[in-house]
């Protein structure tokens, strides 16, 4: 009789196997559909892939019937145990056979490649966790995980089958690697036309992936399959996802993807019944274009796969579409701690007022729940979204908004074009055509971008009130800032100068290197695109594509720094000062 020990031994020997196995029939996939152009090793692959499928069915099944005896948490064993189902089920459904793909006579091949990547996350979500047997700087890892997804990404950009006229140039795919991963939005290829649905879905994963931070996925799916975080884990989470509490670590991660997810749905029910069905050849690309827009507008990438952008004729004037749009780049924008907190404040309310309606219960008026922070961030957005509108509406109302008839369409695009700047990078009017005014405006709005904790880029909006009301407190003379019923901290005030020094100095350098690189480029447009990438916006002047390699390199380079932060970069690469148990004396400096 087999002893639970050698039990646990075989158990994790063939979780082993299942990684190495899914493993190698990921590249398989990889290799057929971003490089393979012969059918005969089309037939091969699918064929031992189907193989493959059928030993994964008996794996987890095997796995799921004797879970009784595993020592994993429940939740790793009922994933495992939907991944078996799954499996189980495809393999008995015999009567969806596909045509065209020789090799398999099993179902569809994407419904072989999606399990295949099921069981690959799973696996590999089991392995993430490892981070405790090592010392990591959290934040050095913060940024070594996105260089990790850049290079990942421009591998398979680089794949032949990524682009419609062969592969592209190596320069191009990091570049479009890299402004996918920092959610920017600038391209040197058009997005639309010269990629392939395999090389836009890349873009799309690396979005998504980026948007929320890869770090957030791993730790998300590393305690959903492996059941547990050390405590080493939770303090490294702690400062990856700015949580104060360890104790609220895990359920911040849930709380974190499941918003995401939700309103990402919203935003994409919302956008699929303002789209027009004679744009798409067929459901399923109106449903593509419907999931790959409700991303990228949360996560204020700024990428689309329609011929022109927002530009087109079909959209351009769509204006219920639009509003969408808004809203999903607004909400990716407000930040995770403000959507959390308006939601507890919601539900507060709607409990209340169903224990008064139904039994009637006075309403309970409990301790305000909406932070310190989140008040500073709403007001401050609230007071830029209505700044920009009228700023935008007044500015170019007699330039790119004579084309729009109704006053409806004038307020909308006016609404766009004022919001977008703040790190969502759509555009539904020339970037070309804008009063030089407004570019000016544009620049101020890039630069203070969006909420920490957010989606968005650029110095962030408390950075900019912090800035603002420090300014007032020096012009009133006194010793603090006070606002909403709280003394900002001088540890904060030093902080958000130290942000704004840095970014004006990544700034400066960024253009300066362009000037250096592409002489013959207007300085207006080359200092309009260093914004833009530092601050991850995506919106540019038209010069984007036309750029040297050389010009691409220190965008790719601003784009990166502006994603994970100058100080955040500061931060990492910086050896922390010991604490001195003395203080030397202070002298007042004349500035």
């Amino acid at each position: 009789m087999m002893t639970e020990d050698k039990f646990i031994f075989y158990r994790k020997q063939l979780d082993r196997v299942i990684l190495f196995t899914s493993l190698i029939c990921t590249l398989a996939i990889l290799f057929h559909i971003g490089y393979n152009r012969n059918n005969e090793i089309e037939r091969l692959i699918n064929a031992g892939l189907e193989w493959c499928f059928y030993f994964f069915a008996v794996a987890l099944s095997l796995k799921t019937l004797t879970a009784f005896k595993s020592r994993s948490a429940v939740t790793p064993r009922v994933s495992e145990a939907i991944l078996c189902f799954y499996f189980v089920a495809v393999t008995l459904i015999d009567n969806y056979h596909f045509a065209g793909a020789a090799g398999t006579k099993l179902v569809k091949p994407e419904w072989i490649y999606l399990g295949i990547f099921a069981v690959l996350v799973v696996e590999v979500s089991k392995q993430t966790l490892f981070f405790d047997q090592f010392y990591f700087n959290p934040t050095l890892l913060f940024v070594l995980s996105f260089l990790l997804l850049i290079i990942v990404g421009t591998a398979l950009l680089l794949l032949p089958n990524s682009a419609v006229h062969g592969q592209l140039h190596f320069v191009d795919a990091l570049f479009l690697a890299a402004s996918s991963v920092c959610i920017t939005g600038l391209s040197g290829i058009d997005v639309a036309n010269d990629l392939t649905r395999f090389g836009q879905t890349v873009v799309l994963v690396l979005v998504q992936v980026g948007g929320l931070g890869i770090m957030t996925f791993t730790g998300f799916f590393g305690y959903f399959f492996s059941g547990g975080f050390s405590y080493k884990n939770q303090l490294m989470f702690t400062e990856l996802i700015g949580e104060n509490k360890v104790g609220s670590v895990i359920s911040t991660l849930y709380k974190i993807v499941f918003v995401t997810f939700l309103l990402e749905f919203i935003g994409a029910v919302l956008i699929y019944f303002t789209l027009d069905n004679d744009m798409f050849i067929s459901s399923g690309e109106k449903f593509y274009a419907t999931i790959f827009h409700a991303i990228t507008a949360f996560c204020n990438a700024g990428f689309s796969i329609f011929d022109g952008g927002l530009t087109h004729p079909y959209v351009k004037f769509n204006y219920p579409f639009q509003l969408g749009i808004i809203w999903l780049y607004i909400m990716g924008g407000l930040g995770f701690l403000v959507i959390f907190n308006f939601y507890e404040l919601v539900s507060r309310f709607l409990v209340s007022l169903y224990h008064r309606i139904f039994f009637k219960r006075p309403i309970k008026h409990r301790s305000v729940v909406i932070a310190f922070n989140s008040k500073i961030i709403g007001y401050t957005t609230l007071c830029l979204i209505i700044a920009g509108f009228l700023f935008s509406f007044f500015l170019e109302y007699n330039y790119t908004l004579r084309e729009h008839e109704s006053g409806f369409g004038k307020a909308v695009t006016a609404l766009f074009i004022g919001t977008s700047p703040r790190s969502s990078g759509f555009n539904t009017v020339p970037m070309e055509g804008l009063a030089f005014s407004t570019v000016m405006i544009i620049l101020l709005l890039m630069w203070i971008g969006a909420a920490p904790g957010s989606t968005g880029g650029g110095i962030k909006v408390t950075t900019f009130a912090v800035a603002a009301l420090n300014i007032g407190r020096l012009a009133r003379g006194k010793d603090s800032i006070e606002v909403a019923g709280r003394m900002v901290s001088e540890d904060s005030v030093a902080r958000a100068l130290g942000i704004i020094t840095l970014s004006l100095l990544f700034l400066g350098l960024s253009i300066f290197a362009l000037t250096v690189t592409d002489p013959e480029k207007t300085l207006l447009s080359l200092a309009f695109e260093s914004f833009s990438a530092f601050t991850t916006t995506g919106l540019s002047l038209g010069i984007t594509p036309r750029l040297s390699d050389a010009g691409k390199l220190v965008v790719i380079l601003t784009m990166f720094i502006g994603r994970v932060g100058s100080m955040t970069l500061l931060i990492a690469l910086v050896k922390k000062a010991k604490p001195e148990n003395y203080h030397l004396p202070a002298e007042q400096v004349n500035l």
